[in-house]
C-alpha cells in the first residue's frame, strides 16, 4: 500500500485538475467534512462545509463554462506542520462570455490530512475575478449593502 500523497502533492492535484477544466473532479480531493474559508469573499458564502458542498459548486462551475482558469508561478512553502502547506499562485484567467481575461494573484493555506483536504483558507482577489467578468459595479454594490 503506498503513501498517501502530500499536501505539495494534492496542491499539484488541485490546480492541475482546475488548469485541466476538470471541475467534476475536484471533490474527490476533499475529505467529506472539509471547511473551505473564502476570506476575502465579498459575498456570501465565506464558509463552505463538506464535499457535497464543493461539489455543488464545482458542478456549477463546470457546467456553465463561465470561467477558464491557469495556475502558473506556483510557488509552495512547506511549513513546521507536516500537513500544512502555503501556495502563493497566479491565476490567468478567461471568461468565454465576454472574451475578457485576466490575472491575478492568489494565496492558500492547505491543510491535507491522509492524503485528503480537510480545510484551506483561500485568498483571492474577487474584485479582479469581477472586473473581468463586467460585474464589478454590482460587486461593490453588494459592498454597500
Amino acid at each position: 500500500m503506498s503513501a498517501p500523497a502530500t499536501p505539495r502533492e494534492i496542491f499539484g492535484k488541485l490546480t492541475g485538475l482546475i488548469s485541466a477544466g476538470k471541475w467534476s473532479e475536484l471533490p474527490e480531493l476533499y475529505a467529506e467534512d472539509a471547511e473551505v474559508e473564502i476570506v476575502f469573499s465579498p459575498v456570501p458564502p465565506r464558509r463552505i462545509h463538506g464535499r457535497a458542498e464543493l461539489r455543488k459548486r464545482f458542478d456549477a462551475l463546470g457546467a456553465s463554462d463561465a470561467i477558464r482558469l491557469r495556475a502558473e508561478n506556483i510557488r509552495i512553502h512547506e511549513t513546521d506542520d507536516p500537513e500544512v502547506v502555503i501556495a502563493e499562485f497566479d491565476y490567468e484567467g478567461l471568461y468565454p462570455a465576454t472574451g475578457r481575461t485576466f490575472r491575478t494573484a492568489n494565496i492558500q493555506v492547505l491543510r491535507v490530512r491522509n492524503g485528503l483536504i480537510v480545510e484551506t483558507r483561500d485568498y483571492h482577489d474577487h474584485l479582479a475575478f469581477a472586473a473581468a467578468d463586467g460585474r464589478a459595479s454590482q460587486l461593490l454594490a453588494a459592498l454597500d449593502r
